[in-house]
């Protein structure tokens, strides 16, 4: 599976993959107030305010999968439910592992929802070691709300 750059024309794809599949996971596991944030039209904004940090996987116009990096973190990584299984996440997280090892990240993280169990032995199937609980504030229109996250770390092996 080549993994690869976004093309800016991708992105309202892009938003639709994450969208659904972050509605898929997320949806029953957070609080109402993040779900009826999390809009497509939110997604499309944050994607274009990343793009120099997105790699995708699938043909040219038709993504099934991205992330993002944001520093050491894995900030973002979602594959459409067809894809799941068929190898397409663990291509994405190698190329991921490739790149912050490239730019000297010696310990990887990322942040995976609470309950997320799917994601989860994902991530630890794929070597990576949950480290503990993250949390992060969410605005909301009701307010900031308090988002803790289990929080997953890899040692990476940086090049020489």
């Amino acid at each position: 599976m080549g993994i690869r750059p976004l093309d800016p024309g991708e992105i309202d794809a892009l938003a639709r993959v994450w969208h659904d599949a972050w509605r898929d996971a997320h949806a029953r596991i957070v609080p109402a107030a993040i779900v009826r944030m999390r809009t497509r039209e939110r997604f499309r904004e944050r994607l274009l305010g990343n793009l120099g940090t997105i790699r995708v996987a699938g043909p040219p116009g038709a993504p099934v999968g991205f992330y993002m990096l944001k520093g050491a973190e894995l900030d973002q990584l979602f594959v459409t439910a067809s894809s799941r299984g068929t190898g397409v996440a663990q291509a994405l997280i190698a190329d991921a592992e490739e790149r912050l090892a490239a730019a000297g990240v010696a310990t990887a993280w990322l942040a995976c929802a609470i309950g997320n169990t799917r994601a989860a032995r994902f991530y630890e199937k794929c070597g990576w070691t949950r480290a503990g609980i993250v949390a992060s504030a969410v605005e909301t229109p009701e307010g900031s709300l308090r988002l803790e996250m289990w929080r997953y770390e890899k040692r990476l092996a940086i090049p020489a």
